[in-house]
């Protein structure tokens, strides 16, 4: 009378067994699955963004104006901005002084194309150029203008590329910090709608250089 029970009750258990071992199997393939795939799978390394050597810092429109004034922009001028940030250099040399063209170096991507969509919003695209790229890199020797607003290490630093690159009777204009012992052939003060008062340099590239600003 109890054989079928006990028989049921065997059979149960070596279903639940079965069940059990199975899941456990499936589990372990699983983690070794998993394991496998992550030993395989190389970490993603995100790309380091390119750092300025200088902090981004607007240069206000009044200094703007008086730096293009300095360097006598004309419609025959090539206009280099190094470190050009929002892009407002180049675009008013093109759009108030008739520059003949204009380029702004910023090795900021996403000031470049605030830049760019600056200089279409303003109709000057068709003159004004923007680059990505380290200003030590560029090649500047199409400007006839190149202003900047820079650091005084980057200044002195940059000093030979200007001398060497810029063609002689080439204007140079920089806000806030000269070029060390290259004396400049003009310095003047300018002040914003605030009445806060900047510093401006101006340099001409000379015919001869001497050895002493190539260092």
């Amino acid at each position: 009378m109890l054989l079928q029970p006990i028989k049921s009750l065997i059979f149960l258990s070596l279903g639940v067994t079965t069940l059990f071992l199975i899941s456990c199997t499936k589990q372990n393939v699983k983690a070794q699955q998993n394991s496998t795939l992550q030993a395989e799978t190389p970490p993603v390394i995100p790309t380091p963004q390119p750092s300025a050597d200088v902090p981004y810092v607007p240069t206000a429109y009044e200094v703007v104006e008086q730096m293009l004034e300095m360097a006598s922009v004309s419609d025959k001028d090539i206009v280099y901005d190094l470190g050009s940030g929002d892009g407002r250099i180049p675009i008013t040399a093109v759009k108030k002084y008739n520059a003949l063209r204009a380029t702004g170096v910023e090795i900021n991507p996403d000031l470049v194309q605030e830049s760019q969509n600056n200089a279409k919003k303003a109709g000057v695209s068709d003159r004004v150029n923007f680059l990505q790229q380290d200003l030590f890199k560029t090649d500047l020797s199409d400007a006839t203008v190149v202003t900047l607003y820079l650091l005084p290490d980057v200044n002195l630093k940059l000093r030979p590329k200007l001398l060497q690159e810029l063609k002689p009777g080439t204007r140079i204009v920089s806000h806030a910090f000269d070029m060390g012992d290259w004396i400049p052939d003009r310095v003047e003060q300018v002040k914003d709608k605030n009445g806060r008062s900047y510093t401006l340099y101006q340099w001409t590239i000379p015919q001869n250089v001497p050895d002493n600003l190539l260092n």
